[in-house]
């Protein structure tokens, strides 16, 4: 063991008296006002003493102002090392830093911005490949390089996606192209379970509104089916009045937009009128004498004033 390690780590007297020179060089790091009383002091070596004040900086709760003064060897001059503001026990932090691959959220992106997929990424596969020939993604094997002076074809590099013609016949990609493989990679079965088990929980049988709902998107007339394997589960709904128009949708998902659940009743329409032309009833001009509307005889009280 070392002679400086087992030195006592008693704080040295000079330095630990050093307190004015210690807040005075915190303030001229920050300004007056913000460095606050003295906390204490820490003996970190032989005649290095550090000096800890209080901050009164908004939003750095907890932290502290630490001055560093030491002492040379049978030297009476307390010196300067540094000043820097460290956080305590119970400071506020900074949350952990997060990749932004862990932090990008769907929603996230806007016009313009660039989402790089990673080569590894779990959600994808080659589109095509074969037990002799190497992904579409990946570098022309060494046995096709070979092949290349032997056999007049044409060994393509790259994916087909990346090609700035069509390949020429005889190449891999010219070979995907022609079986409608040109995808460089497409979809895992990590990839479709992770968009279905997303596509259910936003529009699945378990929400709110399919709980309520009078049928399934099964035997709705606005269900659009979709194509490859999740087409087995999902479809597209395009009822413009529905809470998931244009959205993909569970079938066992159904909302009250559905087709069938509610018939629009027909107006009440009235009976045409009924009119007997076979059948002639009279009416007179004059009413009878008799009919009580005129009396039979003139009154004479209204006789005198003209009426008949």
């Amino acid at each position: 063991m070392s002679a400086a390690t087992t030195r006592s780590r008693t704080p040295d007297r000079l330095c630990a008296e050093a307190v004015d020179l210690a807040r005075t060089a915190a303030e001229e790091v920050a300004y007056p006002g913000v460095v606050g009383e003295h906390l204490g002091m820490v003996s970190e070596g032989d005649r290095v003493v550090t000096h800890y004040f209080e901050c009164k900086e908004p939003g750095y709760r907890g932290w502290r102002w630490a001055s560093t003064v030491a002492r040379a060897s049978r030297a009476k001059v307390v010196t300067l090392d540094e000043t820097v503001l460290l956080p305590g026990t119970d400071a506020l932090l900074a949350p952990e830093w997060v990749p932004w691959s862990e932090r990008l959220r769907p929603g996230d992106m806007g016009p313009g911005d660039l989402l790089p997929t990673d080569a590894e990424d779990l959600r994808l596969e080659p589109g095509y490949s074969g037990e002799d020939e190497p992904a579409p993604n990946s570098a022309v094997s060494d046995d096709m390089a070979r092949l290349v002076e032997a056999e007049d074809i044409e060994v393509t590099a790259g994916t087909p996606a990346h090609l700035p013609a069509a390949p020429r016949r005889g190449s891999i990609a010219a070979v995907a192209e022609e079986l409608g493989l040109r995808r460089a990679r497409v979809l895992s079965r990590y990839g479709l379970h992770v968009a279905a088990d997303r596509w259910e929980e936003g529009y699945g049988a378990k929400t709110a509104m399919a709980q309520a709902a009078p049928a399934t998107c099964v035997s709705c007339g606005f269900l659009n089916r979709i194509g490859g394997s999740l087409g087995q589960a999902f479809g597209v709904c395009a009822n413009e009045f529905s809470p998931a128009d244009g959205r993909v949708v569970s079938l066992a998902y159904g909302c009250g937009g559905h087709s069938e659940a509610a018939v629009m009743p027909k107006p009440p329409r009235p009976a045409p009128p009924v009119i007997d032309e076979t059948r002639v009833d009279p009416f007179p001009l004059r009413p009878s004498p008799d009919s009580g509307s005129v009396p039979a005889a003139p009154d004479e009280s209204t006789a005198e004033l003209g009426h008949s």
